[in-house]
């Protein structure tokens, strides 16, 4: 374990960068969530949204952003290209029926 000292004045201008930052991202936020972009799903969540299995999303050149190897998707930019899905999905939905997809 090592113990680092830093003097007052180096510190609080971290601190003051650091609240400088959160602001950014807070406001960052704020302006995408006023954009309508503020739902962002994992793979497994758009299967279990669309009812398909994964294969379909590596296949299609949907748009999607990657953090940490994870792969996230806008359900809207999912839709658009999935409309046949959705539309079965709704008439599924509207028949009582679950859709057997299921994401391991």
């Amino acid at each position: 374990m090592k113990v680092v000292v830093i003097d007052k004045a180096t510190f609080e201008r971290m601190l003051s960068g650091f609240k400088i930052f959160a602001e950014k991202v807070e406001r960052l936020c704020r302006e995408h969530e006023d954009l309508g972009e503020k739902e962002w799903l994992d793979s497994d969540d758009i299967c279990r949204q669309l009812c398909v299995s994964p294969r379909p999303l590596q296949t299609m050149r949907v748009a999607y952003t990657e953090i940490s190897h994870k792969v996230y998707y806008r359900l809207e930019d999912v839709k658009t290209v999935f409309p046949v899905v959705e539309m079965k999905r709704r008439m599924t939905a509207d028949k009582g029926r679950k859709c057997n997809v299921t994401n391991q």
